[in-house]
């Protein structure tokens, strides 16, 4: 009966797993060149998307939090992930 019961919850243990692997989706490593966006203060400004090429001028309002046009614009492209 011990071994039916631990065959169970490695089984549940496994599709947890799973599942938190399909949720988590695909994780890239935080380094050079990896970045989502660019932000440029000078000589001009801009902020670029690379997942996305969209690109805004007023630098000041995306640091503010002003990202709405970042994220329709991801949404309209269907990206499920970032691939360098």
């Amino acid at each position: 009966m011990k071994m039916l019961k631990s065959k169970l919850l490695d089984l549940k243990e496994k599709e947890q797993k799973e599942k938190i692997e399909d949720l988590k989706g695909v994780q890239m490593d935080i380094a050079w060149g990896s970045q989502i966006r660019s932000y440029v203060f000078c000589p001009y400004t801009m902020v670029k998307d690379h997942r996305t090429n969209y690109e805004v001028g007023n630098v000041q309002a995306v640091m503010d939090g002003e990202i709405d046009e970042f994220m329709e614009s991801y949404l309209k492209t269907g990206l499920t992930n970032f691939n360098a």
